[in-house]
């Protein structure tokens, strides 16, 4: 499912307009990428939780060349499944 896809869904269960499926949808979106952006993290009971997730400088090996390299720390986003969504 794309997100056109996704916006007429939820236009078709909620009753809204796609234009403000599309907006609500966009909305969601947008709060939820600034909260885990600032480093906070978003529990939807049920569904999951975003959060922010470190991972440590780490050496790594380049496949081509076979020189070790340093890989950087970097901050990347982390989606964990809520119970309900893990039993599928």
């Amino acid at each position: 499912m794309n997100k056109s896809e996704l916006i007429s869904a939820i236009a078709d269960k909620s009753g809204l307009s796609k234009v403000d499926a599309k907006k609500a949808l966009d909305a969601t979106l947008e709060t939820i990428s600034g909260e885990v952006k600032a480093g906070g993290k978003v529990v939807l009971v049920g569904f999951g939780t975003f959060s922010v997730s470190e991972r440590s400088a780490r050496k790594g090996i380049n496949p081509r060349t076979k020189k070790s390299i340093n890989i950087p720390a970097k901050k990347t986003a982390k989606f964990k499944a809520g119970s309900e969504l893990s039993n599928l």
